[in-house]
C-alpha cells in the first residue's frame, strides 16, 4: 500500500472507538425577523410624533420666520423676514407684562399644587375609613372638561351673582371685582387653575407614597421620631424622583394654559392677566388683521422655556444617578 492511501486510511478511521466527529454545516444567513418585528412595532410611535409633533413644530417655526398676511398664508407666498417677528415681539410693549404674568402664573400655580397635593397625599396615606372615596371626591376637578371648570369658576367669581361675592356680603365684607379688577384678575385665574391641577398632584404623589417601605416608619416610630421627623427624614428624600417629574409635567402643562384664562378673563381687563399662551392666540386669531408671525414667535418662546427646563431635568437626574 503507498503511502499516501495509508495515510487517507488513516484519517477515515474512527477516533477511540466512536465515528468521526463531523462539523455542522455553516449557515451563511442570519434570521432577521427580530429585527423587522422592532421596526414594525417603532413604525406606528415614529409616524405619530412625526404627523402630530414634528410637523407642526416646524410649521410654526417657519411662521415665525417669514412674513405672513392672511393673502400668503393662503397661497403659502410669504417672504422671508428672519428674525423680524422676534424682534417686534421683544419690542412690544405687551412682552414684559405677559413675561412677568406668565412667570408668576408658573411659579404661583406649581408651587400651590405641589403643595396640597403632597399635604393630601399624605393625609390619605393613613388609610383611614372613608379615605377612598374621600381620594375619588378629589379627582373631580381633574376628570371635568376645562371649558366647564372655567365657566364654573367664572360663574362662583361673578362680580354681580357669583356665591363668592354673595359669602363675603354675609360677613360684612364688600363684594370684590374678581374678574374686571386688573388687581384681581390674575389672582382669580391663578386660583382656578391651583383648584384644577392639585388633583393631578395627588394622584402621582400618592402613587409614589405607596411604594415607600412600611417598615422605615416603624423603625423610625421605636426610635422616637415624630410624624414630622418621619415626614422630614423618610417621605420628602424619598419623593424626590417622583416630585421632579411631578413638577416637571406641572411646568409643562401650566406654561400653556390657555382655557382657564381665556374663558374667565380674555386675558384682562388691560393685559393684567395676559400670558404668552393667551397673547400668541391673540396675535394670531384675536385682530381682524392677525400677525401670524409674531403668534408663532410668542409660542416658540414657550416651546423653547419648556425645552430649557426639561433639559435641566434631564442633567439633574443623571447627576442624582452617578
Amino acid at each position: 500500500m503507498s503511502h499516501t492511501t495509508h495515510v487517507a486510511s488513516r484519517r477515515a478511521e474512527p477516533g477511540h472507538g466512536g465515528a468521526a466527529p463531523v462539523a455542522p454545516p455553516r449557515t451563511r444567513h442570519r434570521s432577521h425577523s427580530p429585527q423587522w418585528a422592532a421596526w414594525a412595532f417603532l413604525a406606528p410611535v415614529t409616524l405619530y410624533l412625526a404627523l402630530f409633533y414634528a410637523y407642526p413644530l416646524y410649521r410654526n417655526i417657519d411662521l415665525s420666520l417669514r412674513d405672513y398676511t392672511v393673502r400668503s398664508f393662503v397661497r403659502g407666498d410669504a417672504p422671508f423676514a428672519g428674525l423680524e417677528n422676534y424682534r417686534t415681539v421683544f419690542d412690544d410693549p405687551t412682552f414684559l407684562p405677559a413675561l412677568l404674568h406668565t412667570a408668576l402664573f408658573t411659579v404661583v400655580c406649581l408651587a400651590f399644587q405641589y403643595a396640597i397635593g403632597l399635604a393630601l397625599a399624605v393625609f390619605f396615606h393613613q388609610h383611614f375609613r372613608l379615605s377612598a372615596t374621600l381620594r375619588a371626591l378629589f379627582l373631580v376637578p381633574w376628570l371635568l372638561p376645562l371649558i366647564v371648570s372655567a365657566s364654573t369658576w367664572s360663574w362662583m367669581l361673578n362680580s354681580d351673582s357669583g356665591i363668592v361675592n354673595a359669602a363675603l356680603h354675609a360677613v360684612g365684607i364688600d363684594p370684590v371685582n374678581w374678574l374686571t379688577s386688573p388687581t384681581w384678575s390674575l389672582t382669580s385665574v391663578i386660583v382656578a387653575n391651583i383648584w384644577i391641577g392639585v388633583p393631578f398632584n395627588l394622584v402621582v404623589l400618592y402613587s409614589g407614597l405607596q411604594s415607600i417601605p412600611a417598615g422605615l416608619y416603624e423603625a423610625a416610630a421605636l426610635d422616637g421620631a415624630g410624624p414630622w421627623r418621619r415626614f422630614r427624614s423618610i417621605t420628602f428624600p424619598l419623593l424626590r424622583p417622583v416630585s421632579a417629574i411631578t413638577l416637571l409635567l406641572g411646568l409643562v402643562y401650566t406654561l400653556k394654559v390657555f382655557d382657564i384664562i381665556w374663558i374667565m378673563t380674555k386675558g384682562g381687563p388691560a393685559e393684567s392677566s395676559t400670558t404668552f399662551a393667551t397673547w400668541s392666540y391673540q396675535l394670531g386669531f384675536g385682530n381682524m388683521l392677525p400677525a401670524f408671525g409674531p403668534g408663532a414667535a410668542v409660542g416658540n418662546l414657550l416651546v423653547v422655556a419648556a425645552l430649557v427646563f426639561g433639559l435641566v431635568y434631564v442633567r439633574v437626574q443623571r447627576k442624582q444617578a452617578l
